[in-house]
């Protein structure tokens, strides 16, 4: 990168509204500048602590391999807001969603005309496909040991049935785990006992997988994603994950300008990243702190798995 170019990046980012959600004040959510629009061939670089190796949500267990299958795969229940500092809420694949008075049987209603990434229909079927996985593997009853069984009353409405009272279900199928993929991508097709043999296009997310190897994965914009329309996104074309197992190395890329994202840095990382007036960061649990540069709005935690389609780059400076 240039040092003209890096200095108006300087005079850009001092310059810029700083927002809520980063460490000490630190970055943030912001409106954008004139001339950012959603789409325009932005790459954001993400540096991964470790190897995805596992891209069934399911059986992913790793923070990189959740944060990757994440922008793919989509759970039942989220709350999705547009980028570009649009803040209004949406609900995802579930519009609503309301309990018996028992708590033993949950109502999911469906939104509609969604399809996977290889063309099939999201409905209720494929919820049900989902489900028996879900109950007939050791993973997914890890995650909903009370799940007995599931309906669909309708092509657009499922129920739960619980063998005992949950009054948290919602806050469950927000698990990035319990992804939904296309039963197409499913080996047997009914779910039961299921290996996921189709990755790629497998999932209803704003992004779909479009290169992997050994250190790098490539993800696009999935340009048929249902909330396109509904202005949430994404306003990425590409991300591309790579894998810096050490923690220096991370950081020192993100310093270089190599990287916009290092993920799981150490709290130590935060002194050198205030030194830096390109850099800002926000904190998590276990995930340690997040190192970004100023470019990137839309990440306002480093502790959860969030969906990258509300991510988008006030500045494109990639070496």
């Amino acid at each position: 990168m240039s040092a003209a170019f890096r200095g108006a990046l300087v005079a850009a980012a001092l310059m810029a509204p700083i927002g809520a959600g980063c460490g000490d004040g630190d970055g943030g959510a912001a409106v954008p500048g004139p001339g950012v629009a959603p789409g325009t061939g932005d790459t954001l670089v993400y540096a991964l602590a470790g190897r995805a190796a596992e891209l069934d949500p399911l059986l992913a267990t790793t923070r990189s391999e959740l944060v990757v299958t994440r922008q793919v795969h989509e759970p039942l229940v989220e709350s999705l807001s547009g980028p570009f500092g649009d803040v209004r809420g949406q609900r995802g694949l579930a519009r609503s969603w309301r309990p018996s008075r028992d708590r033993e049987i949950w109502r999911f209603e469906l939104r509609h005309r969604v399809r996977f990434q290889d063309g099939a229909p999201f409905n209720a079927a494929a919820v049900l496909v989902n489900v028996e996985r879900w109950r007939s593997l050791p993973a997914g009853r890890a995650l909903l040991g009370a799940l007995a069984a599931a309906d669909a009353p309708r092509p657009d409405l499922v129920r739960f049935i619980l063998s005992r009272p949950v009054g948290d279900l919602p806050r469950r199928l927000a698990s990035p785990r319990l992804g939904i993929v296309s039963p197409a991508a499913l080996r047997p097709h009914s779910g039961r006992d299921a290996e996921l043999r189709q990755v790629d296009r497998s999932g209803t997310g704003p992004f779909e997988l479009r290169e992997r190897g050994a250190g790098t994965i490539v993800i696009a914009r999935n340009a048929s994603w249902w909330g396109t329309p509904a202005n949430l996104g994404p306003a990425l074309d590409q991300v591309e994950f790579r894998v810096v197992p050490a923690d220096l190395d991370r950081l020192a890329l993100l310093r270089r300008g190599t990287v916009q994202v290092a993920d799981s840095l150490p709290s130590d990382a935060v002194r050198e990243i205030r030194g830096e007036p390109l850099l800002t960061f926000v904190r998590g649990g276990g995930s340690g702190v997040l190192g970004l540069e100023r470019s990137v709005r839309g990440i306002d935690s480093a502790s959860a798995i969030e969906s990258l389609s509300e991510a988008w780059l006030t500045t494109v400076g990639i070496e």
